[in-house]
């Protein structure tokens, strides 16, 4: 490689070699970037014709990165980090920001939380877009290997370099079809009734159907789902129940009946959760900020829901 070569690169090319190697496929970083497949493709042999290395090769219908591949892609997330830092180190102005932030989130933080947090980014930033991606049970490796900015969760990965803070609290509630039956009016009642839970990870149940296990407390499952957004049509027609935040009511379960659960249960606490890396980043504290507003009005605007429910009853 001569001096020539490297004075080509720019933070352009380093994005696209992080997103190819992220997305694992020609297709998909162009979608995400969106470039034409044409353009990453020729953005990728300047690379190769810089490093000196095939970086991606086939293999069946796809491509698998080379080894050199992976170790210049996370070079390059540093150094596209570093020049993140740069250009916002005379003061963070967010109307100049041109970037797309990866959020991991499940169904309940997504459709709460994500379409409020867009429109707000957006409208301080309109060079900002959103990536979002399931979080599933999340480890710290989603953060660490720059995945994702951004976690929300009611299970965050506890590890030494893994920030988190507490958005809110969510209770339980149990949700049903009020066309098939009636919610269920004793603890007995509850555990006669056939069940569906959500399942995100093989052998991994929620927190709740765990902690209900420990307590003694047995249902009888008909379904496992991979996401709460799947619980609505399992419901549907049915005399089943599944025990669920009560803030999908809101959106992902609308239209279902929502009843108090007949037994104590604990609360579901949701946090944000980042790197540490991110602590200090003015771009990441606006992301940061901005999340905490919009938790704040979707709060407010659930109180006052629920006000006007209680005073119609």
């Amino acid at each position: 490689m001569n001096k020539i070569d490297w004075l080509n690169l720019d933070a352009r090319l380093l994005q696209l070699l992080v997103t190819v190697h992220e997305c694992g496929s020609i297709t998909g970083a162009a979608q995400r970037l969106g470039l034409t497949q044409s353009a990453v493709s020729h953005g990728l042999d300047r690379l190769r014709a810089i490093v000196g290395d095939a970086l991606f090769v086939k293999s069946g219908r796809g491509i698998v990165a080379t080894a050199q591949a992976g170790l210049l892609a996370q070079r390059a997330r540093q150094l596209l980090d570093g020049l993140e830092a740069f250009s916002v180190a005379a003061g963070f102005d967010p109307a100049r920001l041109h970037t797309c932030f990866t959020v991991a989130a499940n169904d309940l933080q997504r459709d709460l939380l994500l379409p409020p947090l867009l429109r707000r980014l957006r409208q301080q930033a309109p060079g900002v877009s959103l990536r979002v991606i399931k979080s599933g049970a999340p480890g710290p490796g989603l953060l660490r290997d720059e995945v994702c900015q951004l976690i929300i969760t009611p299970r965050p990965p506890e590890a030494s370099d893994i920030l988190q803070k507490r958005l809110f609290e969510d209770r339980y509630c149990v949700f049903y079809d009020p066309a098939c039956r009636r919610p269920p009016s004793s603890r007995a009642d509850y555990l006669a009734a056939d069940h569906v839970t959500v399942l995100y990870e093989p052998r991994r149940s929620l927190d709740l159907d765990h902690w209900m296990l420990t307590q003694g407390v047995e249902r009888r499952f008909v379904a496992s789902v991979p996401g709460m957004a799947a619980l609505g049509s399992m419901l549907r027609g049915s005399g089943w129940l599944a025990t669920a935040p009560s803030l999908l009511a809101r959106e992902t379960l609308h239209g279902l009946a929502a009843a108090a659960v007949p037994l104590a249960t604990p609360p579901m606490p949701m946090y944000a959760v980042w790197h540490l890396r991110h602590q200090g980043d003015p771009v990441h504290q606006w992301l940061r900020s901005a999340l905490e507003l919009v938790v704040s009005e979707v709060l407010q605007e659930e109180r006052s829901r629920l006000g006007r429910v209680a005073s119609s009853g």
